[in-house]
């Protein structure tokens, strides 16, 4: 059996050397050199969040000062679309940098880093990067949302939801749309009944989150979602209820059994 890593020392020397050898061909100018002692250097005695968002700044200093020159590099080396719903951390784990040099970076790019968002999810995640974006402009990544969460890729359709969770493990909390329940609600009834796990457990982690948020209005929610459709996801509901459940909170246990 092979011994765990911590994934924090992914993010070194070795990582700094394999993103060189993807940008250099594309940016003949990127000082290779440099920037691998730089990443060595600083990465030293810091955590996960924080090697990456150290390489994502040395990123920004090697390449081009302006952000649509950089970021064009960037997207050339994200390399094929992950066609599974696994592997984003330990595949796609090197896109962590840029996708947060887009989160740190990108602001004043608002459509063009949502779209690098929209190909970064497709290989790794974009679930982070996106939260600085929303609460700066909810309403534009709504906008985003709304398409997205047709897309024919799970990994964009999950974002929608992931991205907006509020109590997003690994993440800053963020409030809820617009400071309104019925914003995040009304963008997860479009994944309901989505025919992939993966996003049918971020609608049910996200569910839960906003069970503590505004449990009674979720709850209301639900038992006129239940009354309004037949072809409900049951493990949606009762998973997204599962604190509630665990409280022995009495509507939520009665919308439980309901779906049994």
């Amino acid at each position: 059996m092979s011994e765990y890593i911590p994934l924090k020392y992914y993010f070194d020397r070795e990582l700094a050397l394999h993103l060189a050898d993807l940008i250099q061909p594309q940016y003949t100018h990127f000082t290779r050199e440099s920037f691998v002692d730089t990443v060595s250097i600083e990465v030293e005695n810091k955590e996960l969040k924080a090697r990456v968002e150290v390489i994502a700044n040395i990123l920004k200093q090697h390449l081009p000062t302006d952000y649509e020159e950089a970021l064009a590099i960037l997207l050339k080396i994200l390399g094929p679309e992950n066609k599974t719903e696994e592997g984003m951390f330990t595949k796609g784990y090197f896109l962590m940098p840029v996708a947060c040099f887009v989160e740190k970076y990108g602001m004043d790019h608002f459509d063009l880093s949502l779209n690098a968002m929209y190909e970064i999810t497709k290989r790794h995640t974009a679930e982070y990067a996106i939260r600085p974006y929303l609460i700066a402009n909810s309403d534009r990544c709504i906008d985003y949302f709304q398409f997205w969460a047709k897309d024919p890729n799970s990994h964009v359709r999950r974002l929608v939801s992931e991205g907006t969770r509020p109590r997003l493990p690994w993440a800053k909390k963020i409030p809820l749309l617009k400071n309104d329940v019925q914003n995040n609600l009304s963008l997860l009834e479009e994944l309901m009944c989505d025919s992939s796990r993966y996003v049918q457990k971020s609608v049910a982690n996200h569910i839960n989150d906003l069970t503590k948020e505004n449990p009674e209005e979720v709850l209301t929610w639900i038992q006129k979602y239940i009354s309004d459709n037949n072809g409900i996801n049951r493990k949606i509901i009762k998973h997204g209820l599962r604190t509630l459940i665990k409280l022995n909170h009495d509507h939520a246990l009665e919308l439980s059994r309901q779906v049994e």
